[in-house]
C-alpha cells in the first residue's frame, strides 16, 4: 500500500517559517525512481502547483509565487521530501500535499498519480 504521509504543518504569524515533511512507504519501485512535487490547495481555489524536485535531487523547479521563499529538497535514504517554507505570507494559507510521479514532467496535478493526504498551514496575525 502506497503512503504518502505530510506533517509539519500548523499555525505560523506572517513572516515566519515552517518545514512540511513528506514520508513515502510501499511505492512501487525505490523512492529515488520518483520525482516528487508538492501542491498547495486554498479555501475555494483548485489546487496549484507549488515545487517539484528530480531524482537526484539536483534540480527544482517553482511557481512564481513561491519562488526565493521555499526550499524544496529530498533525503532518498530516508525517502522523504521536504518543503521549506520562509517568510511566509497570509496567501500561502492552504492544505499541502506532496505527490508522486515517475514521469513529473508537469506541473499539472492530473499528471501526478501518487498523492498524500494534505497537512494544513495556516498563516495569520
Amino acid at each position: 500500500q502506497v503512503q504518502l504521509v505530510e506533517s509539519g504543518g500548523g499555525s505560523v504569524q506572517p513572516g515566519g517559517s515552517l518545514r512540511l515533511s513528506c514520508a513515502a512507504s510501499g511505492l512501487p519501485f525505490t523512492f529515488s525512481y520518483y520525482f516528487m512535487s508538492w501542491f498547495r490547495q486554498a479555501p475555494g481555489k483548485s489546487r496549484e502547483f507549488v515545487a517539484k524536485i528530480i531524482r537526484s535531487g539536483s534540480l527544482t523547479y517553482y511557481a512564481d509565487s513561491v519562488k526565493g521563499r521555499f526550499t524544496i529538497s529530498r533525503d532518498n535514504a530516508k525517502n522523504t521530501v521536504y518543503l521549506q517554507m520562509n517568510s511566509l505570507k497570509s496567501e500561502d494559507t492552504a492544505v499541502y500535499y506532496c505527490a508522486a510521479d515517475s514521469a513529473g514532467s508537469t506541473r499539472d496535478e492530473r499528471d501526478w498519480y501518487f498523492w498524500g493526504q494534505g497537512t494544513q498551514v495556516f498563516v495569520s496575525a
